[in-house]
């Protein structure tokens, strides 16, 4: 009898924190507690996406590489520098989990910028030759190398702006109360350095388009 009495207490002492939590959960799912981890899932989301365009980009380029090797075969050194662009390339990778660190995202930017420069210098070798401008395997390869700029571009964008509104999160009211109190170990993502005016996707024109002006 006298356990029982004793545990009474504690039963009556367990029953307000529980309606406390009954009553608090609700209020801080209204008031955006779910805010930061939803603004983290999406900029991860957007990021996986921007892999995913660059990693097409890089499946493209073999195919691409040994199309121009077959009219072109004695530009050994453009041809050379695209495939170790590409290696370099898909060597650095950064994951949605280290997206905090942004010399990792700096030194993914720039290898995938090499890749675009050097593929730039083998778009540019291509003007000398009609017939591998004519070949139509060049030219399906033509469009979806641009069909694939066009979707990094745009990958890119949607991780700028979600990176931007989960960094926000971290540092704006209300939600920066849950990130004082409940994500600590939340911090902001990297982001790209390229201006938005030099994010266009770069031209890719095996001269088979008309050219503009004079």
């Amino acid at each position: 009898m006298l356990a029982q009495r004793l545990a009474r207490p504690s039963t009556f002492r367990t029953l307000p924190a529980f309606l406390m939590m009954a009553i608090v959960l609700p209020l801080l799912a209204g008031c955006g507690y779910n805010t930061i981890p939803t603004a983290e899932e999406n900029a991860k989301a957007a990021w996986s996406e921007v892999l995913n365009q660059y990693q097409r980009r890089a499946d493209l380029i073999p195919n691409l590489v040994e199309t121009v090797k077959g009219y072109a075969s004695h530009e050994k050194d453009t041809l050379d520098a695209v495939v170790e662009a590409r290696a370099k390339a898909t060597q650095i990778t950064v994951t949605p989990e280290t997206l905090k660190d942004p010399d990792a995202l700096k030194k993914f930017q720039d290898a995938q910028a090499g890749l675009t420069s050097a593929l730039s210098r083998l778009i540019a070798v291509s003007e000398a030759y009609p017939d591998l401008k004519a070949n139509q395997n060049f030219l399906a390869l033509q469009a979806q190398l641009e069909g694939t700029e066009n979707r990094i571009a745009v990958a890119r964008r949607d991780y700028i702006q979600a990176v931007r509104d989960y960094n926000l999160t971290l540092k704006t009211f209300p939600s920066v109360l849950w990130a004082t109190f409940w994500f600590r170990s939340n911090e902001p993502f990297a982001n790209f350095t390229v201006d938005e005016d030099k994010m266009q996707p770069p031209k890719v024109d095996f001269g088979t388009g008309t050219k503009q002006g004079g």
